[in-house]
């Protein structure tokens, strides 16, 4: 379910809340978005002179972003810490690397007292600009904040390193210009969530975490208050429901014909 409204209007929806909370939370970065993106320029190339997109800011609410407000809200919808172990709801963001400290301190705030710091290493960089004359980025980073108890970990018994191979989306629709992978919010929300489970995305942009969670077989909410964005996003999470549903549907078919072929024979 994807809302066309501001997160800190949730009380409105009655959505339950959630053992995981992911957001990729503008950066606020203004009219400088496209700083060290070759979009920057027309073809790419600087002797080609600014393209349209030159100063330019990836959408309007990338400016006046409010941290605490998003803070808050993920405060109040995350499950209560229960007694047992290994149960505990946790939330990531994904963050520009200067945000990670205020957002630390911040969590703090609103009693989210512990994190642990997440590296998604990229095999491609945008900063190609002058690629030759310095060290580019390939790294986006998050933080993964819980509140005192460890967080739900599905790790099937092996080591999860908190640097995470970001592996580049070629199937999915490019929706918004920060699209994360499918297949990287999957693994993130198989890790810290049960099917079932509920995952919601305050800033749902292309609406790519939804899609995740519910290919995942969780339940998915999000809020994105831009009209172009959601209805995109939409039509991109009515289309997972129902081709998730089908499969189910088709692999519960099959198990009672598979029952019926025992029985006859």
């Amino acid at each position: 379910m994807i809302i066309n409204d501001h997160f800190q209007n949730f009380k409105s929806y009655q959505i339950p809340k959630a053992q995981l909370i992911i957001a990729d939370i503008p950066y606020n970065l203004g009219n400088n978005a496209y700083a060290s993106n070759p979009l920057w320029y027309e073809g790419g190339d600087n002797k080609n002179g600014e393209s349209k997109l030159a100063g330019k800011e990836f959408f309007d609410t990338d400016k006046d972003f409010r941290p605490a407000e998003f803070m808050h809200f993920c405060s109040k919808m995350m499950r209560k810490e229960p007694k047992e172990k290994g149960q505990a709801p946790a939330m990531i963001v994904f963050c520009e690397f200067e945000q990670q400290f205020m957002l630390i301190e911040l969590a703090k705030r609103y009693g989210l007292n512990k994190y642990i710091n997440l590296v998604f290493r990229k095999n491609f960089s945008a900063q190609v600009l002058k690629a030759n004359m310095k060290v580019v980025g390939n790294c986006e980073y998050g933080l993964l904040f819980y509140r005192d108890k460890l967080p739900k970990f599905n790790n099937k018994g092996k080591m999860i390193f908190n640097c995470i191979d970001w592996v580049k989306d070629t199937s999915s629709e490019k929706i918004h210009p920060t699209q994360k992978p499918v297949s990287l919010l999957k693994k993130l929300i198989e890790i810290f969530t049960d099917e079932g489970e509920v995952v919601i995305d305050p800033c749902a942009g292309s609406g790519s975490t939804l899609v995740a969670a519910i290919e995942s077989n969780r339940k998915a909410y999000g809020f994105e208050i831009k009209k172009d964005f959601y209805k995109k996003a939409k039509e991109w999470v009515e289309k997972s429901t129902s081709i998730t549903k089908e499969i189910k549907e088709l692999g519960y078919a099959k198990t009672e014909l598979n029952k019926t072929n025992t029985t006859l024979f």
